[in-house]
């Protein structure tokens, strides 16, 4: 795999840098038939490119947030902490949001027929990639793909504690009703939705560990509730992880998860899609924190308000090895 501007001055040696760039962003770059115009975009060596220099430029308009990629019928955002994925609710739908940002972009680009489709979200303070339809039909393939558990998802994760093993699967269903602001797994008596979750240990520190998280399925706080349910609360997370005292003791202010990999076949072309997003700096910094020596016990950083039972129901958590 190789940046599509990298990839096209292998093709083009008569191209600077800077013109791969914009001859990409004025939308006079095909890849396998497509147009698509995000310069850092990862193609394969097997990808068509074909460049038409007398294209009729595209509007180039830039949006008010990162993107990771973008062609005719998707795009995929990378959303910075503190900023929603869509409205808190009705009669929010002018707040600021990604879903705003991305509508602003795509209107400018096709003013006559703008469409922008939500396809999942993540939280307000988890960072990374997200994905929005750019057509109803890729939005109605897209949602598809979600719901057979094919559009795949990983997360970076910092956490307090000590795993117990190098990697891991929690299935704990999550109940429907919220209590005091938050969800929680569930009880054998209550109403709940299955979630599933895979752990993978990237690196251990003396008070905590980096996880490589894979969502199986896609429920709300899902990754936040399983790791806290576990024993490993997620660094920052003052709902259901740990005391803000604790949090800042890392320099973190607001929960280290991050959406690092959406990854999918394209639903219009059949190419499999693949974007990254890169830990953010403050994500980074925690890290660096969270290495250091320290004299304070890794078992002082407790889950707040969430108490395992020591013998849940086996239908209602399970947490063992990698399947």
């Amino acid at each position: 795999m190789a940046r599509l501007d990298l990839a096209l001055i292998h093709r083009h040696p008569e191209l600077s840098r800077r013109k791969a760039r914009e001859v990409i962003e004025k939308g006079q770059v095909n890849v396998n038939g497509r147009v698509v115009r995000e310069p850092g975009t990862s193609v394969d060596e097997g990808s068509v490119l074909d460049w038409d220099e007398n294209r009729k430029a595209l509007p180039r308009v830039r949006p008010r947030i990162p993107l990771l990629y973008e062609d005719d019928a998707l795009l995929i955002v990378d959303k910075p902490a503190g900023l929603l994925s869509v409205p808190s609710g009705p009669g929010a739908e002018g707040e600021d949001t990604a879903l705003l940002r991305v509508r602003e972009y795509v209107t400018r680009q096709s003013p006559r027929r703008p469409f922008v489709g939500v396809v999942h979200r993540i939280d307000r303070d988890t960072s990374g990639a997200l994905v929005f339809a750019k057509t109803a039909d890729a939005r109605r393939a897209l949602i598809d793909l979600l719901a057979r558990h094919a559009l795949r998802r990983q997360y970076s994760a910092l956490v307090f504690g000590h795993p117990p093993a190098q990697a891991g699967f929690v299935d704990a269903p999550i109940r429907d009703a919220y209590a005091g602001g938050r969800r929680a797994v569930a009880r054998s008596d209550e109403a709940a939705r299955d979630a599933r979750t895979h752990w993978r240990v990237v690196e251990r520190y003396p008070r905590g560990a980096l996880l490589d998280v894979e969502l199986e399925t896609g429920r709300q706080h899902q990754v936040r509730i399983h790791l806290a349910h576990i024993g490993l609360p997620i660094v920052g997370d003052v709902v259901y992880g740990i005391e803000a005292g604790a949090a800042n003791a890392v320099g973190s202010t607001r929960q280290m998860l991050h959406a690092r990999t959406l990854a999918f076949t394209h639903p219009v072309s059949g190419e499999e899609i693949r974007a990254e997003s890169p830990l953010p700096e403050d994500f980074t910094s925690a890290m660096r924190r969270l290495r250091a020596p320290s004299s304070r016990p890794a078992s002082t950083f407790r889950p707040a308000g969430l108490r395992p039972s020591p013998h849940p129901s086996p239908r209602h958590s399970r947490t063992r090895g990698p399947r």
